[in-house]
């Protein structure tokens, strides 16, 4: 198994950060607008959409517990592995020279 690049990890890890951050505010009852205020607050610029927000704020008050994305069925739409990078990085390197 490939292992995904640094910079989809810690793109995952903040999507469930931030998740759990609307499940808990959900929770408390807070609506999706006032919930995005506290992440700004908090995350700055790396805050999901506000359509993002409403979304799962939806999901968790119809009583969805799970942070995780559904599972998908059939063949991944893009393919992002450490040897892809290494092969993207080198051909930006050639472009520029």
């Amino acid at each position: 198994m490939l292992s995904e690049p640094v910079c989809e990890v810690s793109k995952k890890l903040l999507d469930l950060e931030q998740r759990s951050v609307i499940k808990f505010l959900s929770k408390e009852g807070k609506k999706p607008k006032e919930i995005l205020e506290h992440m700004v607050a908090v995350y700055g610029e790396s805050v999901p959409s506000y359509y993002k927000v409403k979304f799962w704020n939806k999901q968790f008050k119809w009583g969805r517990e799970s942070i995780e994305d559904d599972p998908h069925t059939g063949h991944p739409v893009e393919v992002i592995s450490e040897e892809m990078c290494q092969k993207l990085e080198s051909l930006i390197l050639q472009i520029g020279e």
